[in-house]
C-alpha cells in the first residue's frame, strides 16, 4: 500500500451507500464474516499491563473479551477495568479455547514473544495489532509480513506515530523540496539511559548470580517462552527485558520503529545496502550502553542515495551550523540535512533551518489525507475500510531495517567476523560479503516452541 493513499474511515463509507442501500454489511478482509453498521469487534489482548493496558484503553470502544498475561498481580489494574473479559495467562491456550469468540487480537508482550503471538492469531484469521518493533529478529519480521499476506488480515504495529499531523507535515515539506535534496539524516535517542540516571532499563551489565523466588502470581515459565532458560530475576521484568538480547531488542527496537518512519515514508526508504555498527564493549547478555548504526541507502528514482546514522546512549551527531547558540537540539530527535537547509526535531516538531529559509518559506502546502487516529485506523481496517497506516507489509521491512542494526551489533561480539561494513541483500535476505552473520538474522527457540 502506498502510505499516502487517502484513509476511507467507516463513517465516510456509510455516507456514500447510505442512497443505494437501507441497510447493509461490510465484508471483513479474509474472510466471509461480516458486520453490521454499528457493531464492535471483539478483541483479545496478549499483555495487559504497561502498553498494553494503554493499547486495550485507546480500543475500548470495541468488545474487549479476553485478556491475557503472564503475571496477574502485574495486570491486575487492567482485569479489574473489564471484569467481564475471560482471563487466561497462555495466549496458546486462550487462541485455542475462544478463538470463535473473537474478531482481533491485540499483541502487547515482550519482544521474543510478538512473532509468537501474531503468528498465532494470524493462523487462526484473525486481525492483530502488534506493538513496536514486529518482532525480535529480521527472519521473524520476514515470515510475520508474509503470513498476514496471504492470510489477508487487517494489521497494525504499534509506531502510533505514524498517524500524527507531524509526520504528514514531514512527507509535506519534502514533497514540496523544502531544503533540497537530503543526502544525510541523524536520529538519536536518551535511551537507555538518561544522563547520570538510569531511567529506563540497564544495558552494558552481566546476567545476575542470585535466584530470588518467582512471585506467585507469576508464570516464569511461560514469561520465557521461546527464550533460553535461566532462573528468575527481577533485573527483567517489568520492562528491563528491553535490554537483554533474548528478551528485547534495545534503545533500536523500543525507539526506531518510531523515528524511523516518519522519514521512511518522507523519502521514500526501503531496505538499505549496508548496515555498520560502533559501540561501547558489547557483552553475550545486554545490549551496549551506547551505539551508532549506520545505514546507506540507494537512490530511490529522482531521490538520491543517502546516509542514515542512528545514535543511543545518550550520543548525538554534530551540531549543525544552521543552528544559532541556545537553539534547541534536544536529547532525542531527527536532523535531515539538504543541500538548501536542514530540518531539525525536539521530539514533537519539525523546524527549517537557517531561521531564514523557515521565515521565506512558511509552512508546507497540506497535499496528504489525515488519520483518524492511529487505532482507529486498525479498527477501520478490520471492518472492511483502507489499511492501517503501519499495517505489516509496511511495518515489516522496516522493522527488517531496524534489526539490522542489532545484527550488526552481534557480529561486533564475534572476532572472526569482519568488524566493518556489513553488505545487505535483502531479496536473498542474507549478507553478501560476510555470510557468517546470517546466523544473527534468526534465533534459536527453546524446546517446545516453534515459529
Amino acid at each position: 500500500m502506498n502510505p499516502t493513499d487517502p484513509l476511507i474511515t467507516r463513517r465516510r463509507f456509510l455516507r456514500s451507500t447510505a442512497k443505494v442501500a437501507a441497510t447493509f454489511t461490510i465484508l471483513r478482509a479474509g474472510s466471509a464474516r461480516t458486520y453490521a453498521a454499528n457493531e464492535r469487534l471483539n478483541i483479545a489482548a496478549i499483555g495487559a499491563a504497561g502498553q498494553a493496558a494503554s493499547d486495550i484503553d485507546q480500543l475500548k470502544s470495541q468488545n474487549i473479551v479476553a485478556l491475557c498475561d503472564v503475571d496477574w498481580r502485574h495486570a491486575a489494574g487492567t482485569f479489574k477495568k473489564f471484569p467481564g473479559a475471560k482471563q487466561f495467562k497462555d495466549y496458546r491456550k486462550m487462541l485455542d479455547a475462544i478463538h470463535g469468540e473473537i474478531d482481533a487480537v491485540i499483541v502487547a508482550t515482550p519482544d521474543h514473544h510478538h512473532a509468537f503471538a501474531s503468528m498465532a492469531a494470524i493462523r487462526l484469521g484473525k486481525h492483530v495489532y502488534c506493538e513496536k518493533p514486529l518482532t525480535h529478529s529480521v527472519w521473524e519480521a520476514r515470515e510475520v509480513a508474509k503470513a498476514a499476506r496471504a492470510a489477508k488480515v487487517a494489521t497494525q504495529m504499534g509506531n502510533q506515530a505514524q498517524a500524527s499531523e507531524e509526520t504528514r507535515r514531514l512527507q509535506e515539506f519534502l514533497l514540496d523540496n523544502a531544503i533540497g535534496p537530503v543526502r544525510e539524516v541523524h536520529i538519536w535517542t536518551d535511551r537507555p539511559s538518561r544522563g547520570l540516571f538510569n531511567e529506563y532499563w540497564p544495558q552494558g551489565v552481566g546476567r545476575p548470580t542470585e535466584t530470588p523466588a518467582v512471585p506467585d502470581t507469576l508464570d516464569w515459565d511461560l514469561w520465557l517462552g521461546p527464550a533460553p532458560a535461566r532462573p528468575y530475576h527481577p533485573a527483567y521484568l517489568p520492562a528491563k527485558w528491553r535490554g537483554w538480547w533474548d528478551f528485547g531488542t534495545g534503545a533500536l527496537g523500543d525507539i526506531a520503529c518510531h523515528y524511523f518512519d516518519p522519514v521512511f515514508r518522507a523519502l521514500k526508504l526501503g531496505a538499505p545496502i549496508s548496515v555498520e555498527a560502533s559501540s561501547t564493549r558489547v557483552n553475550e547478555e545486554t545490549y551496549p550502553l551506547g551505539c551508532m548504526i549506520t545505514y546507506q541507502f540507494p537512490s530511490r528514482g529522482t531521490l538520491p542515495a543517502l546516509k542514515l546514522i542512528w545514535y543511543d546512549g545518550g550520543l548525538r551527531p554534530p551540531r549543525p551550523e544552521q543552528l544559532k547558540d541556545g537553539d534547541p537540539m534536544g536529547d532525542n530527535g531527527h536532523l535531515l540535512v539538504g543541500e538548501k537547509g536542514i530540518i531539525l526535531t525536539d521530539w514533537s516538531k519539525w523546524r527549517l533551518y537557517p531561521e531564514k529559509l523557515a521565515r521565506e518559506y512558511g509552512e508546507p502546502p497540506k497535499k496528504l489525507p489525515r488519520s483518524p487516529g492511529h487505532h482507529q485506523e486498525w479498527i477501520n481496517a478490520c471492518k472492511g475500510g483502507a489499511a492501517a497506516g503501519s499495517h505489516f507489509d509496511w511495518a515489516g521491512p522496516m522493522t527488517e531495517t531496524v534489526l539490522l542494526g542489532n545484527v550488526a551489533l552481534r557480529v561486533k561480539l564475534r572476532e572472526r567476523l569482519t568488524r566493518g561494513k556489513l553488505l545487505w541483500d535483502s531479496e536473498k535476505l542474507g549478507f553478501s560479503n560476510v555470510p557468517e552473520a546470517d546466523a544473527f538474522l534468526r534465533r534459536e527457540y527453546r524446546s517446545g516452541w516453534s515459529l
